[in-house]
């Protein structure tokens, strides 16, 4: 029988089946941070259960920790509590942790691949639903609410109904100043916020094969933003080189036998999916969201759509754009490169080569918040750092930062900002803030201009 590579990934972790009902499956990898592992452990030890695998979890810091002075003490109360009860809860059940100025600190779905953690074939978990981001290496890696993470804390293994399989294929040339983050929102835009729902996504065709992993962790990031529980690519070649060599990786004999295996993972000839979509790259073009949620998107030269219906109606009002116009030199004061969709050393260095010999305009703020302590060290030893530097833009420290405003680092409310985070709903980055997605690219063009810019002229 042919099977897709979610069949086969998911076919050898199941442990057993309840009939007619749902399957145990079993977890290779559990990642948690600060936000949501505290009500979970409470319940392990209520019932008096133990952490069953502790050496097949790894927790690091991420949420909630400010990106400014991290060799202080942190100021905000409960930040400082929710990483103290980490740090406390890893100790007594003997959990890999690597908390805030750790040489391995950063956001979990930025840290854990580049470790060699995360590896193609696994099942990985988290209490976090952008843990999606991992499905780039050919992983079902999916989000977990608390309660699973008490069941994954106890057991290695889920209860879970298997979800059906939908295939999104891209191919052609991308035009020039298109990234993989404009192929997402592109994506998102045409099928819709909840096209995904019930299913698992493998994302095929050249333009995936022909993307970095850097590139493949950002559509499989925002694999949730369309409903999917998850999102993957099959692993080849560019797979392997990423992975090989890294802290967590197996080596020598060990590691080719892993590829050996891997190489038997992609998505037989002829295998069916529950639903399929195709795309040609030369329709995509450097996007934007207008609107609260991502899939509110246009291409940066096209106006905001016209729709008669109210949701439609809330969100532009919150917004405060209107249907028809152009987002076209719409000043714009703050910009934001980072969180888990785009806070890699490749986005960093998009950024800093638009930016070079430019300065950022006297009315923006601009936030770099690097996805790891390794990336922020890249940024520094490859120079980038002085580049941003000279431009004006502010370097922080790895961590989520202005994604979802669990720090300091909040929009001031009515303002505007061109975030390449992954959520644009209301209030996301800050109270009252209104968030407008976009790529490394184009948020650091933002910058310079102070405003909204077709990017592509400049480009072409």
């Amino acid at each position: 029988m042919k099977k897709t590579l979610f069949d086969k990934v998911w076919d050898a972790h199941v442990v057993d089946t309840i009939e007619n009902g749902p399957q145990v499956l079993y977890i290779d990898k559990h990642l948690i941070h600060e936000v949501t592992s505290p009500q979970a452990f409470n319940e392990l030890e209520d019932r008096g259960i133990p952490v069953f695998r502790p050496n097949q979890i790894v927790a690091t810091a991420d949420h909630n920790t400010p990106t400014q002075n991290q060799d202080q003490p942190i100021k905000d109360q409960l930040s400082r509590k929710q990483l103290e009860q980490l740090s406390k809860n890893c100790h007594k059940n003997n959990i890999t942790l690597f908390e805030l100025g750790h040489k391995y600190n950063g956001i979990v779905h930025v840290m854990a691949p580049e470790l060699g953690i995360t590896q193609p074939g696994m099942t990985m978990v988290c209490g976090d639903s952008h843990t999606s981001t991992h499905g780039a290496f050919g992983t079902i890696a999916f989000g977990i609410g608390t309660s699973q993470v008490a069941q994954v804390f106890a057991s290695q293994c889920l209860l879970l109904t298997k979800p059906k399989s939908l295939r999104v294929s891209v191919n052609g040339k991308l035009k020039n100043g298109v990234l993989p983050k404009d192929v997402i929102l592109y994506i998102i835009s045409k099928l819709g916020t909840n096209s995904g729902t019930g299913y698992f996504c493998e994302y095929a065709g050249n333009v995936f094969e022909e993307m970095s992993m850097e590139g493949r962790m950002t559509v499989c990031n925002m694999s949730i933003e369309m409903g999917a529980r998850g999102g993957m690519i099959a692993p080849d070649q560019t797979t392997f080189d990423y992975v090989e060599g890294r802290e967590y990786a197996p080596k020598g004999e060990a590691f080719d036998k892993k590829v050996a295996h891997w190489k038997t993972l992609p998505t037989d000839e002829g295998a069916t999916f529950d639903k399929e979509y195709s795309f040609d790259a030369e329709d995509i073009e450097p996007m934007i969201t207008y609107g609260t949620n991502p899939g509110m998107g246009i291409k940066i030269t096209e106006n905001i759509p016209v729709e008669d219906n109210a949701s439609f109606k809330k969100s532009l009002e919150y917004m405060n754009f209107e249907a028809g116009e152009s987002l076209i030199n719409k000043p714009i004061n703050y910009v934001f490169i980072g969180s888990c969709t785009n806070s890699r050393i490749e986005d960093f260095r998009v950024a800093a080569n638009f930016i070079k010999g430019k300065q950022k305009a006297e009315n923006v703020t601009a936030w770099l918040v690097p996805g790891s302590k390794q990336v922020e060290s890249q940024i520094i030893e490859e120079g980038l750092k002085d580049i941003f530097d000279e431009a004006g833009f502010e370097l922080r420290q790895p961590g989520c930062s202005a994604c979802l405003a669990m720090n300091d680092d909040k929009i001031p409310q009515g303002e505007y900002c061109v975030s390449t985070s992954n959520r644009n709903f209301e209030g996301r980055q800050g109270q009252g803030s209104r968030t407008i997605l976009a790529s490394p690219l184009v948020a650091a063009a933002t910058a310079v201009e102070g405003k909204i810019i077709d990017i592509t002229k400049q480009l072409n």
